[in-house]
């Protein structure tokens, strides 16, 4: 087991007060931290993806269990206390200074990792969304991720649930998604003024026939008026109103009411290739 000295002497050594700006709450909790690292499995020899390590408590989990990790820091007062790390686990650790909002991620690994991370609360979704678009299979293993715990909700919610929404449907129509734990605000240093939870997200077969954008599009328009009837919120998306007659959803309902599934198939018909006028 390699020492390392503790977290919080590390961070008063370095003077690493949690950023506002950055979206930072640190974890100091090392047995948290391990069950986090677990969450997906065996790590060992795995190549994992880690986002806004900060002064690096997940990661000395991540390390523990034998992961490679690959961490993108933006905050460069967070490098020195990294580099003490990849110094205790040769070879096991790679730091990126930058933002994960412009990295290429996929290109910075040779198979398929898993992303395991701390979210910053002020990029996370956006991440996600991305992390989910694209071609499939995806090229990560495995996704988990600590949000907000309304943001949690929302990714995990079922139809006519009151989290159910964009994210829900973003995430479940091509992986499956589940809380894996719950972490109260007093967790964090400094705490938030919300709880939080841990989502573990695993590919599954893409549907045939859907283009992420056209979904992107349609869920956009959809949940963003949600309280309109389809008729009146998807209008503005060309053939989203033929779309749903076609698959037999009636233009008065409103978007929490339709399934995953429901959207998979409008999105098909939507994207599918017009034919040629005459």
């Amino acid at each position: 087991m390699t020492s390392l000295p503790p977290l919080r002497e590390v961070i008063a050594r370095y003077g690493l007060n949690a950023s506002k700006a950055l979206g930072q709450n640190f974890l100091f909790d090392g047995q948290l931290l391990a069950r986090i690292a677990a969450v997906p499995g065996n790590l060992r020899g795995e190549e994992v993806l880690e986002v806004g390590p900060g002064p690096g408590g997940l990661t000395r989990a991540l390390l523990a269990a034998g992961a490679r990790v690959t961490a993108i820091e933006r905050d460069r007062r967070c490098i020195p206390a990294l580099a003490e790390l990849s110094e205790a686990y040769p070879g096991q650790l790679t730091v990126i200074e930058g933002d994960a909002l412009a990295v290429d991620a996929p290109s910075l690994f040779t198979g398929r990792p898993h992303i395991v991370s701390n979210l910053p609360y002020n990029v996370g979704t956006a991440l996600l969304v991305g992390w989910l678009s694209g071609a499939w299979e995806p090229w990560w293993q495995s996704c988990t991720l600590m949000f907000q715990k309304e943001v949690a909700e929302r990714i995990v919610a079922r139809t006519n649930d009151d989290h159910y929404g964009r994210l829900a449907v973003l995430a479940q129509w091509r992986s499956a998604a589940r809380i894996a734990m719950p972490v109260h605000r007093s967790a964090f240093t400094p705490p938030p003024k919300v709880m939080s939870a841990v989502v573990h997200i695993t590919p599954l077969p893409a549907p045939d026939g859907v283009d992420f954008s056209v979904l992107e599009r349609l869920t956009g328009a959809a949940f963003g008026q949600r309280r309109k009837m389809l008729r009146q919120s998807v209008k503005g998306v060309a053939g989203a109103l033929e779309g749903l007659e076609a698959i037999g959803v009636d233009t008065t309902r409103r978007a929490e009411t339709l399934s995953v599934e429901d959207f998979v198939n409008l999105a098909r018909v939507v994207g599918a290739p017009k034919p040629p006028s005459p």
